[in-house]
């Protein structure tokens, strides 16, 4: 899945700075604050159950993208490692989620007037690892997930500024054993809940 990922991602890319003059490429880089789902779990013998809705805490991402440059309209793929990292209160310790994963947005926007511009569409989601401080995580339900981005921007000559809203559609939850203090085992959602700043550059367009 992974492989079928990257080809799909390279061949948008490809299509769209090749396609006409008025398109584009570039990198990408930028910071988030995001949150996770619940976390759901028993202690012990006991089958306590914890259910916290986690603390959102900064995550970063680096990527490239392509646009496909239209009179009012454009299409953009972007291919982005992304990090995320949520708080959990665990036992009454507070325990960090962080997640790795390969996000391909595929952006349609629309220019509104002069450098401002919005943009929606699918990005499609694959999880390389995730971690639960010194719980041990096995793997996520589904590696392979579809959310939803939406935003504005503004293109100040080769840089461009965007902020952006991210949520995963569906659940895809991943288990937890641990054998710390006492013995905790459960699953938590995987799914995103971003809101991302990003800083792009044209590598295409010529200096003024």
């Amino acid at each position: 899945m992974k492989k079928t990922l990257l080809v799909a991602a390279f061949g948008l890319l490809g299509f769209a700075v090749s396609a006409q003059s008025g398109s584009g490429f570039g990198l990408k880089a930028g910071l988030s604050y995001n949150k996770n789902g619940d976390l759901v779990g028993s202690i012990g013998d006991a089958a306590q159950s914890i259910v916290d809705g986690g603390e959102g805490k900064t995550g970063y991402h680096v990527g490239f993208w392509g646009k496909l440059d239209f009179p009012k309209i454009y299409l953009r793929p972007e291919l982005v490692y992304t990090r995320t990292k949520s708080s959990y209160d665990v036992n009454g310790t507070s325990s960090d989620y962080d997640v790795s994963k390969l996000d391909l947005p595929v952006l349609l926007g629309y220019k509104i007037i002069g450098p401002l511009h919005i943009f929606g569409g699918p990005a499609f989601q694959y999880t390389l690892s995730n971690d639960l401080d010194n719980l041990n995580v096995s793997d996520v339900e589904n590696d392979f997930t579809v959310g939803l981005n939406v935003g504005a921007g503004v293109n100040l000559g080769r840089l461009g500024l965007d902020v952006r809203y991210e949520r995963g559609f569906s659940e895809n939850e991943a288990v937890f054993i641990g054998d710390n203090i006492t013995d905790i085992s459960g699953r938590v959602d995987t799914r995103p809940s971003q809101i991302i700043f990003s800083l792009s550059v044209d590598l295409a367009r010529k200096n003024n």
